[in-house]
Protein backbone atom coordinates (compact mmCIF):
# COMPACT_ATOMS: atom_id res chain seq x y z
CA UNK A 1 0.00 0.00 0.00
CA UNK A 2 1.35 3.47 -1.04
CA UNK A 3 1.23 5.97 1.65
CA UNK A 4 0.44 9.36 0.35
CA UNK A 5 2.72 11.97 0.51
CA UNK A 6 0.81 14.88 2.33
CA UNK A 7 -0.06 12.01 5.07
CA UNK A 8 4.00 11.19 5.36
CA UNK A 9 4.93 14.76 5.72
CA UNK A 10 2.35 15.22 8.71
CA UNK A 11 3.68 12.65 10.30
CA UNK A 12 7.32 13.98 9.85
CA UNK A 13 6.27 17.18 11.07
CA UNK A 14 4.77 15.65 13.99
CA UNK A 15 7.61 13.81 15.31
CA UNK A 16 9.85 17.10 14.53
CA UNK A 17 7.55 18.91 16.94
CA UNK A 18 7.36 16.28 19.37
CA UNK A 19 11.40 15.94 19.20
CA UNK A 20 11.85 20.03 20.08
CA UNK A 21 8.95 20.04 22.61
CA UNK A 22 10.83 17.29 24.28
CA UNK A 23 14.05 18.69 24.24
CA UNK A 24 12.88 22.13 25.68
CA UNK A 25 11.19 20.09 28.62
CA UNK A 26 14.22 18.66 28.91
CA UNK A 27 16.74 21.72 28.47
CA UNK A 28 14.73 23.30 31.50
CA UNK A 29 14.91 20.67 33.71
CA UNK A 30 18.31 21.00 33.24
CA UNK A 31 17.96 24.60 34.01
CA UNK A 32 15.86 23.87 37.56
CA UNK A 33 18.92 21.72 38.17
CA UNK A 34 21.49 24.57 37.78
CA UNK A 35 19.38 26.97 39.94
CA UNK A 36 19.07 24.23 42.79
CA UNK A 37 22.75 23.39 42.29
CA UNK A 38 24.11 26.85 42.31
CA UNK A 39 22.50 27.40 45.76
CA UNK A 40 23.33 24.41 47.61
CA UNK A 41 26.23 22.90 46.68
CA UNK A 42 29.73 23.91 47.97
CA UNK A 43 32.60 25.20 45.44
CA UNK A 44 35.70 27.40 44.92
CA UNK A 45 36.69 28.63 41.54
CA UNK A 46 38.39 31.53 39.95
CA UNK A 47 36.68 32.82 36.49
CA UNK A 48 36.62 35.56 33.72
CA UNK A 49 34.14 37.92 33.50
CA UNK A 50 34.34 39.49 29.59
CA UNK A 51 32.03 42.41 28.55
CA UNK A 52 33.16 44.67 26.00
CA UNK A 53 37.02 44.79 25.53
CA UNK A 54 37.62 44.36 29.34
CA UNK A 55 38.20 41.39 31.21
CA UNK A 56 37.94 40.92 34.92
CA UNK A 57 39.50 37.89 37.12
CA UNK A 58 37.25 36.93 40.10
CA UNK A 59 37.27 34.04 42.78
CA UNK A 60 33.80 32.92 44.30
CA UNK A 61 33.49 31.03 47.14
CA UNK A 62 30.22 28.84 47.91
CA UNK A 63 29.41 27.19 51.32
CA UNK A 64 26.24 25.87 52.66
CA UNK A 65 25.96 24.60 56.68
CA UNK A 66 23.51 25.08 59.12
CA UNK A 67 23.62 28.70 59.49
CA UNK A 68 22.36 28.94 55.52
CA UNK A 69 24.17 29.82 52.44
CA UNK A 70 27.17 32.12 52.01
CA UNK A 71 28.48 33.54 49.07
CA UNK A 72 31.90 35.37 48.32
CA UNK A 73 33.15 37.10 45.23
CA UNK A 74 36.47 38.27 45.38
CA UNK A 75 37.77 40.59 42.49
CA UNK A 76 41.61 39.73 41.35
CA UNK A 77 42.39 42.36 39.52
CA UNK A 78 42.36 46.21 39.89
CA UNK A 79 41.36 47.60 43.44
CA UNK A 80 40.58 45.28 45.57
CA UNK A 81 37.01 44.56 46.30
CA UNK A 82 34.85 41.70 47.71
CA UNK A 83 31.32 40.91 48.12
CA UNK A 84 29.89 38.95 50.58
CA UNK A 85 26.09 37.39 50.79
CA UNK A 86 24.83 35.34 53.46
CA UNK A 87 21.30 34.27 53.06
CA UNK A 88 19.55 37.54 52.29
CA UNK A 89 22.47 40.18 53.82
CA UNK A 90 24.75 41.34 51.47
CA UNK A 91 27.80 43.81 51.87
CA UNK A 92 30.84 45.44 50.07
CA UNK A 93 34.34 45.40 51.10
CA UNK A 94 35.50 48.46 49.22
CA UNK A 95 39.23 49.30 48.66
CA UNK A 96 39.62 51.97 50.85
CA UNK A 97 38.61 49.69 53.77
CA UNK A 98 35.04 50.66 53.89
CA UNK A 99 32.06 48.17 54.55
CA UNK A 100 28.71 48.80 52.77
CA UNK A 101 25.86 46.64 53.37
CA UNK A 102 23.82 46.65 50.49
CA UNK A 103 19.79 47.11 50.46
CA UNK A 104 17.97 43.85 51.32
CA UNK A 105 15.27 44.84 48.68
CA UNK A 106 17.76 44.70 46.02
CA UNK A 107 18.16 41.76 44.23
CA UNK A 108 22.00 40.60 43.61
CA UNK A 109 22.75 37.57 42.21
CA UNK A 110 26.10 35.98 41.86
CA UNK A 111 27.78 33.80 39.33
CA UNK A 112 27.55 31.02 38.68
CA UNK A 113 23.62 31.60 40.40
CA UNK A 114 22.85 33.26 37.19
CA UNK A 115 19.68 31.07 36.28
CA UNK A 116 16.56 32.17 37.77
CA UNK A 117 13.92 30.41 40.37
CA UNK A 118 10.97 30.58 37.54
CA UNK A 119 12.31 28.63 34.38
CA UNK A 120 8.57 28.05 33.63
CA UNK A 121 8.02 31.66 33.24
CA UNK A 122 11.41 31.92 31.08
CA UNK A 123 10.03 30.09 28.69
CA UNK A 124 7.60 32.39 28.12
CA UNK A 125 10.02 34.66 26.66
CA UNK A 126 13.09 32.36 25.46
CA UNK A 127 13.14 29.47 23.24
CA UNK A 128 15.28 26.26 25.97
CA UNK A 129 17.16 24.00 23.16
CA UNK A 130 19.69 21.74 23.87
CA UNK A 131 23.19 22.55 22.28
CA UNK A 132 26.14 20.01 21.99
CA UNK A 133 28.21 19.00 24.90
CA UNK A 134 31.91 20.82 25.80
CA UNK A 135 34.82 21.28 28.43
CA UNK A 136 34.69 23.91 30.55
CA UNK A 137 38.15 23.87 33.35
CA UNK A 138 38.57 20.50 32.12
CA UNK A 139 34.76 19.41 33.24
CA UNK A 140 32.58 18.04 31.02
CA UNK A 141 29.61 20.11 30.16
CA UNK A 142 25.95 20.84 28.48
CA UNK A 143 25.16 23.36 26.57
CA UNK A 144 22.10 25.09 26.95
CA UNK A 145 21.06 28.16 24.46
CA UNK A 146 18.13 30.49 25.25
CA UNK A 147 17.18 32.04 21.80
CA UNK A 148 15.02 35.10 22.39
CA UNK A 149 11.35 35.08 21.01
CA UNK A 150 11.44 38.93 20.44
CA UNK A 151 13.25 41.75 19.46
CA UNK A 152 13.43 42.60 23.48
CA UNK A 153 16.28 40.41 24.60
CA UNK A 154 19.44 38.84 23.56
CA UNK A 155 20.43 34.77 22.92
CA UNK A 156 22.10 33.33 26.18
CA UNK A 157 24.03 30.21 26.50
CA UNK A 158 24.88 28.37 29.54
CA UNK A 159 27.81 25.45 30.32
CA UNK A 160 25.86 23.35 32.93
CA UNK A 161 28.54 20.76 34.71
CA UNK A 162 27.03 16.93 33.66
CA UNK A 163 27.96 15.78 36.93
CA UNK A 164 26.48 18.26 39.07
CA UNK A 165 24.79 20.80 36.54
CA UNK A 166 26.67 23.89 38.23
CA UNK A 167 26.79 26.65 35.69
CA UNK A 168 30.56 26.99 34.45
CA UNK A 169 30.04 29.31 31.54
CA UNK A 170 27.38 31.52 30.56
CA UNK A 171 27.68 33.46 27.18
CA UNK A 172 25.62 36.63 25.90
CA UNK A 173 25.22 37.01 22.21
CA UNK A 174 23.57 39.84 20.27
CA UNK A 175 21.04 39.71 17.22
CA UNK A 176 23.86 39.21 14.59
CA UNK A 177 26.11 36.57 17.14
CA UNK A 178 28.56 38.79 17.98
CA UNK A 179 29.29 38.13 21.59
CA UNK A 180 28.24 40.71 24.49
CA UNK A 181 29.76 39.19 27.84
CA UNK A 182 30.85 36.09 29.13
CA UNK A 183 31.42 34.41 32.69
CA UNK A 184 33.62 30.92 32.59
CA UNK A 185 35.73 29.41 35.19
CA UNK A 186 39.23 28.64 34.67
CA UNK A 187 39.46 26.32 37.79
CA UNK A 188 37.35 25.22 39.83
CA UNK A 189 36.64 22.43 42.92
CA UNK A 190 33.53 21.04 43.76
CA UNK A 191 32.09 19.44 46.43
CA UNK A 192 34.46 20.73 49.51
CA UNK A 193 33.29 23.70 52.06
CA UNK A 194 35.32 26.12 51.95
CA UNK A 195 36.55 27.33 55.63
CA UNK A 196 33.70 29.49 57.17
CA UNK A 197 36.26 32.20 58.39
CA UNK A 198 36.83 33.51 54.80
CA UNK A 199 33.25 34.75 54.83
CA UNK A 200 33.20 36.51 58.51
CA UNK A 201 37.18 37.56 58.88
CA UNK A 202 36.43 41.04 56.93
CA UNK A 203 33.79 41.78 59.22
CA UNK A 204 35.83 41.83 61.80
CA UNK A 205 36.13 45.05 63.34
CA UNK A 206 34.45 47.07 60.43
CA UNK A 207 32.12 49.94 60.74
CA UNK A 208 29.13 49.19 58.28
CA UNK A 209 27.69 51.42 55.99
CA UNK A 210 24.22 51.44 54.80
CA UNK A 211 24.50 51.93 51.03
CA UNK A 212 21.26 54.26 51.23
CA UNK A 213 19.44 53.02 47.74
CA UNK A 214 15.86 53.35 49.20
CA UNK A 215 16.69 56.75 50.96
CA UNK A 216 13.67 59.21 50.46
CA UNK A 217 11.90 56.30 48.33
CA UNK A 218 8.60 58.09 49.38
CA UNK A 219 9.92 60.99 46.62
CA UNK A 220 10.22 58.32 43.97
CA UNK A 221 6.58 58.16 42.71
CA UNK A 222 4.70 60.10 39.86
CA UNK A 223 6.50 57.98 36.90
CA UNK A 224 4.81 55.56 35.00
CA UNK A 225 7.20 53.25 33.27
CA UNK A 226 6.24 50.48 31.02
CA UNK A 227 9.13 48.11 29.95
CA UNK A 228 9.06 45.43 27.18
CA UNK A 229 6.69 42.53 28.30
CA UNK A 230 8.46 40.15 30.49
CA UNK A 231 10.50 42.42 32.34
CA UNK A 232 9.30 42.67 35.65
CA UNK A 233 10.58 45.79 38.52
CA UNK A 234 12.99 44.57 41.10
CA UNK A 235 14.36 47.41 42.31
CA UNK A 236 13.00 51.26 42.75
CA UNK A 237 15.56 53.60 44.86
CA UNK A 238 16.30 56.96 45.18
CA UNK A 239 20.22 56.41 44.57
CA UNK A 240 23.13 59.22 44.94
CA UNK A 241 25.22 59.42 42.25
CA UNK A 242 28.72 61.13 41.61
CA UNK A 243 28.45 64.66 40.11
CA UNK A 244 24.66 64.95 41.31
CA UNK A 245 23.46 67.23 43.90
CA UNK A 246 20.24 65.01 44.46
CA UNK A 247 19.76 61.58 44.82
CA UNK A 248 18.36 59.90 41.28
CA UNK A 249 15.11 57.94 40.50
CA UNK A 250 16.52 54.24 39.80
CA UNK A 251 14.23 51.77 38.86
CA UNK A 252 15.77 48.04 37.86
CA UNK A 253 13.45 45.29 35.38
CA UNK A 254 14.38 42.19 34.91
CA UNK A 255 12.91 39.05 32.88
CA UNK A 256 14.93 36.53 34.93
CA UNK A 257 18.16 36.59 32.29
CA UNK A 258 18.64 39.75 31.03
CA UNK A 259 18.26 43.38 33.72
CA UNK A 260 17.96 47.17 32.34
CA UNK A 261 18.15 49.97 34.32
CA UNK A 262 16.16 53.34 33.83
CA UNK A 263 17.25 56.72 35.29
CA UNK A 264 15.21 59.84 35.63
CA UNK A 265 16.34 63.20 37.33
CA UNK A 266 16.03 66.63 36.78
CA UNK A 267 17.79 68.41 34.19
CA UNK A 268 20.37 70.65 35.27
CA UNK A 269 20.78 74.44 33.26
CA UNK A 270 23.94 74.40 31.73
CA UNK A 271 24.72 70.95 32.06
CA UNK A 272 25.54 69.10 28.80
CA UNK A 273 24.86 65.55 28.58
CA UNK A 274 24.45 62.95 25.61
CA UNK A 275 20.88 62.27 23.77
CA UNK A 276 20.32 59.19 21.87
CA UNK A 277 21.79 55.91 21.58
CA UNK A 278 25.81 54.90 22.41
CA UNK A 279 27.37 51.94 24.15
CA UNK A 280 29.77 51.81 26.50
CA UNK A 281 31.44 48.44 27.76
CA UNK A 282 28.80 46.23 25.80
CA UNK A 283 26.63 48.47 27.45
CA UNK A 284 23.82 50.00 25.48
CA UNK A 285 22.42 53.41 26.45
CA UNK A 286 19.78 55.02 25.53
CA UNK A 287 18.65 59.04 26.48
CA UNK A 288 16.05 61.21 26.25
CA UNK A 289 14.38 64.61 27.66
CA UNK A 290 10.88 64.31 29.04
CA UNK A 291 9.16 67.15 31.11
CA UNK A 292 12.24 68.56 32.05
CA UNK A 293 13.92 65.71 33.29
CA UNK A 294 16.28 63.36 31.72
CA UNK A 295 15.59 59.97 31.39
CA UNK A 296 17.72 57.16 30.75
CA UNK A 297 17.51 53.61 30.06
CA UNK A 298 20.99 51.02 30.25
CA UNK A 299 21.71 47.09 30.05
CA UNK A 300 23.16 44.27 28.40
CA UNK A 301 19.74 44.38 26.23
CA UNK A 302 18.68 45.16 22.66
CA UNK A 303 18.80 48.69 21.71
CA UNK A 304 14.77 48.23 21.14
CA UNK A 305 14.08 46.98 24.83
CA UNK A 306 15.65 50.83 25.91
CA UNK A 307 13.92 52.43 23.63
CA UNK A 308 10.48 51.08 24.45
CA UNK A 309 11.02 51.25 27.92
CA UNK A 310 12.51 55.29 27.76
CA UNK A 311 10.20 56.23 25.37
CA UNK A 312 7.59 54.92 27.68
CA UNK A 313 8.15 57.21 30.53
CA UNK A 314 5.42 59.69 31.46
CA UNK A 315 4.95 62.13 34.47
CA UNK A 316 1.79 60.86 36.56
Amino acid sequence: MRIPLSLLSSLFVSLVLSAHHAHAADALDMLEKANEAASRLNYTGTYFYHHGEHTEVLRVSHRVDKRGEMHKIEVLDGPHREFLRINDEVYCHMADGKTVRIDKNAVQRFFPAVVPDDTVNLARYYIPKLGGTDKVAGRECQVIILEPRDQFRYTHMLWLDRQTMLPLKTRTVDNHGAPVSMFVFSEIEIGSKPDKAIFDVRMAGKRIQAASLSSNIQNSGGWSVSPPPGYSSVLEAMRPMPGKKSPVLHRVYSDGMSNLSVFIEPIVEGESSLEGLSTENAINIYSRRMAGHKVTSMGEVPAAALLETANSVQKK
